[in-house]
């Protein structure tokens, strides 16, 4: 599968159904007077974001998406069908700027979250709405309201906890497969990563997902290598990881390099935690690895730096307990997970109720009473009814909760 991140599409709403001009025309009825129904509303345009979603490489195949316009009124008052509304599903993490892409129309945080793009029309009036008693015959109706429709780019940003960070071949994808499941290609040579790849780490019971971007170059914000645009896909992660290679001829240089092109990238991407680590010690006697993490605290500016073997497996733990204390310390600050991010400063477009799983009816609380709770012989607890008590009981387990 293709891995897609940016995207411009054509949306259009549905237009409102036109009124119907009628009159009643049956036997015996003299003066039958106006009876033509309202048109439907049209359907409205919804973005809504998808959990199993991880790529935009669908719209790459429709750009166009409509919603059904309105029925037009009939006679014998009947009101025309309301058009159906056109769902378009997106990644988690995808944000909609309008044709200029410049002003952010939404952005979708949330799994199940849905926006209301684009609204559809109003149905026009049917010819019954306009009759008086000054006006007993009204020969007009009202046509249904227009259709909206405008271009707008999606772009996607994956939601992440960490990203990593470093020049080409400083071991990311390595250190993505060594502390991950995900099967990045990895390879001796510059660029084996053309596109994001993302990963869930695990460590003392604590899981937070990490983001593995191409490798920058000297130069990256001119257009240079890959261009930096990857870079957005890190800009909602809690901390960065700047791996490097330890057998570079100047590791400090090395450093500088990815620090510049982050600062001219912007995004706050500078202003995040970073963790610093020095890579492919494997390869280095303990001399030259201090060595080497010296030359790199320097340029740092005196901050500490890690040293660990993705291949080898060293310190591996140490460095995922780092990145650990820097993702909780976010969560906490924050008060919610990554996918559970806010969604202030959406002022246009309305939100709609996330969708639930589960379709089916939700317990009626009311209708339970948390106190009557008994035990039988076997000492197994029930909870009955308090309006059929006695008649039949459910199961709770030792805790209290329901069981399944």
């Amino acid at each position: 599968m293709k891995f897609l991140d940016q995207v411009k599409i054509f949306v259009k709403s549905g237009g409102g159904g036109n009124g119907c001009v009628g009159f009643r025309r049956e036997k015996f009825i003299e003066f039958g007077g106006p009876d033509g129904g309202d048109g439907g509303r049209g359907g409205d345009v919804i973005l809504e974001a998808a959990a199993n979603l991880n790529t935009l490489i669908d719209f790459r195949y429709q750009q166009h998406f409509k919603a059904e316009r309105g029925h037009d009124g009939a006679g014998r008052n009947m009101t025309g069908r309301d058009g159906y509304d056109c769902i378009i599903k997106v990644p988690v993490g995808t944000q909609v700027f309008d044709e200029s892409e410049e002003t952010l129309l939404a952005d979708m945080v949330e799994p199940g979250q849905r926006v209301v793009l684009l609204r559809g029309g109003n149905g026009g009036w049917g010819n019954a709405r306009f009759k008086s008693s000054t006006n007993q015959a009204p020969r007009h109706a009202n046509p249904g309201e227009a259709a909206e429709e405008i271009e707008v780019w999606l772009r996607l940003k994956l939601i992440a906890d960490v990203g990593l960070v470093g020049l080409p071949n400083a071991g990311k994808s390595t250190f993505l497969s060594a502390v991950t499941r995900a099967r990045p290609k990895i390879g001796d040579y510059p660029f084996t990563t053309l596109h994001p790849n993302l990963g869930v780490a695990s460590v003392d019971g604590d899981e937070f997902v990490i983001a593995d971007i191409p490798g920058l170059i000297e130069g990256a914000h001119e257009g240079h290598g890959l261009g930096d645009r990857f870079l957005g896909h890190i800009e909602r992660t809690a901390v960065l990881l700047h791996l490097i290679d330890g057998t570079a001829d100047d590791p400090g240089e090395s450093y500088r390099v990815v620090r510049h092109e982050l600062e001219a990238y912007g995004g706050n991407l500078v202003g995040k935690p970073e963790i610093i680590v020095l890579n492919k010690i494997d390869a280095l006697f303990p001399e030259l690895t201090e060595e080497q993490c010296r030359i790199v605290s320097e340029a740092a500016g005196g901050r500490p730096v890690m040293a660990m073997s993705s291949i080898a497996g060293m310190n591996l733990t140490d460095i995922l307990r780092a990145l650990n204390d820097f993702v909780k310390t976010d969560r906490e600050s924050r008060g919610f997970g990554p996918r559970e991010a806010s969604n202030t400063g959406i002022r246009r477009f309305e939100h709609l109720p996330v969708a639930d799983e589960d379709d089916g009816e939700d317990w009626d609380e009311e209708e339970w009473d948390d106190e009557l709770v008994e035990e039988d012989g076997d000492g197994e607890a029930h909870a009955e009814s308090e309006e059929e008590e006695g008649e039949w009981s459910t199961p709770l387990n030792d805790d209290g909760e329901w069981r399944p």
